[in-house]
């Protein structure tokens, strides 16, 4: 998504020969692939452990560190590789984000290409497109980051849960709502509906 608006607002006259639906596909495979991989490679090292005690876990979904919790077998190699796939998963495709915003490489960032546009309604259009997809991405990466990376030995279950919760549903439900908003067709119908 940062790619397309990247492409969108620093190459809107080659957007439609660089963002081929070839091209989008091989980008959605490629994603899938690496969490297919990423997936596949957690779930055989869960497998590897035993499981002596309650089978009950105290979270919403079957996420990897209530299973670690309750795990009566040897951890360590399940947690090595927690820690060394967790950290370059989340912050690889942050990096991506945050230098396809403000990096300046060849003075072609959104940020710049932005400020470049003469109109002010142009820009603060293509400003309201990038927050949009920065507050999602912000929710999204903070909550993960404050599951999965920063240690959790003083977190209450509760905390972990609401945060698990944030990531997994939240984030999905008002990412659409978010990008509707700026629709006129749709924030018609919403005054229609509600008046």
């Amino acid at each position: 998504m940062s790619y397309d608006r990247y492409v969108a607002i620093c190459n809107p006259l080659r957007y439609s020969s660089i963002m081929t639906s070839e091209y989008c596909v091989k980008l959605l495979i490629s994603c899938w692939l690496a969490v297919l991989f990423i997936t596949a490679m957690d779930t055989v090292t869960l497998l590897m452990l035993k499981f002596c005690r309650k089978n009950v876990i105290d979270h919403f979904f079957c996420d990897i560190v209530p299973l670690l919790e309750i795990a009566c077998s040897g951890t360590q190699f399940v947690e090595l590789e927690v820690s060394a796939l967790g950290p370059p998963v989340l912050c690889i495709p942050l990096i991506i984000i945050i230098v396809s915003y403000i990096i300046i490489v060849s003075y072609s960032n959104i940020i710049v290409t932005i400020y470049k546009i003469p109109s002010n309604i142009s820009r603060r259009k293509a400003f309201s497109t990038c927050s949009s997809h920065l507050i999602v991405v912000s929710i999204f990466y903070c909550t993960l980051f404050s599951v999965y990376v920063i240690p959790t030995s003083g977190q209450s279950s509760t905390i972990s849960k609401v945060l698990s919760l944030i990531y997994t549903v939240v984030t999905p439900l008002i990412n659409p709502i978010i990008y509707s908003m700026r629709n006129k067709d749709i924030m018609k119908a919403i005054k229609e509906t509600i008046d």
